[in-house]
């Protein structure tokens, strides 16, 4: 359980330090700025990269949201997800402590109050296009249900064997190429929990969104892959490391 756990924290720091740190630094660079297109696939890459990594000895989720997703869909042990959450957790904060203190060595740093300060996620006045809460809500949970799916699918046994790193890093990419102008890009409580904490009173007033959101859609999705897409697949994969 250790090194599962030392997996996550490891996966989940890299998620949050490579595409959030991409956003920070490189998005708006002032010579070649990546954007958000390059800032979707840091995202997608991180978790692609750590899946082959790390994957084989957590299950690669480096997400509160999949790990309640994966447990409900039978995939993964109810007994560990708070274990997992914590490990989680914490490796997100120790990535945006050195996200900060790397920034914080630039001339004139300062982290602002608007529209995805810090690489935070919002609504309203902090959503980057000026997208409502109701907005927000609906692409979180509609998102990450989806990547719930991709996630159940490509790693199935019905599935071809190998790929599901792939299939689940694209995944993620195009949900930050829909999701960027919204509010910025959640999907994981993990990733928006630890952006928040440097990012002041605003982005900590609606992180409570970015919490609930995901881990409704991260439910919601292993509910209609395992009664819906795959009934019963759910009874034979107990135990399978995702």
């Amino acid at each position: 359980m250790f090194r599962k756990l030392a997996a996550e924290f490891f996966g989940t720091f890299w998620l949050v330090f490579g595409g959030c740190g991409a956003a920070l630094y490189a998005a708006g660079f002032p010579t070649v700025g990546i954007g958000f297109i390059g800032v979707a696939f840091a995202f997608g890459l991180t978790v692609l990269t750590m899946a082959y990594a790390v994957g084989p000895i957590s299950g690669g989720h480096f997400n509160p949201a999949v790990s309640l997703g994966l447990a409900v869909a039978g995939r993964f042990q109810w007994a560990h997800l708070i274990g997992y959450w914590i490990a989680q957790i914490v490796g997100g904060l120790v990535a945006a402590v050195l996200l900060y203190l790397i920034a914080s060595g630039k001339t004139g740093f300062a982290i602002g109050a608007g529209p995805g300060a810090f690489a935070t996620n919002g609504y309203d006045a902090l959503s980057p296009g000026g997208y409502s809460l109701v907005a927000a809500f609906v692409a979180e949970v509609v998102l990450t249900a989806a990547f719930l799916m991709v996630i159940l699918g490509s790693t199935s046994k019905a599935a071809a064997a190998g790929f599901a790193p792939l299939a689940i890093g694209l995944c993620l990419t195009l949900i930050h190429l829909i999701s960027i102008p919204i509010d910025n890009t959640s999907v994981n409580p993990a990733r928006s929990l630890a952006m928040a904490v440097f990012a002041g009173a605003g982005p900590l007033s609606q992180l409570w969104l970015f919490i609930v959101a995901p881990l409704i859609g991260g439910a919601l999705g292993a509910v209609l892959w395992r009664y819906l897409l795959a009934p019963g697949e759910a009874d034979e994969n107990i135990g399978q490391v995702p």
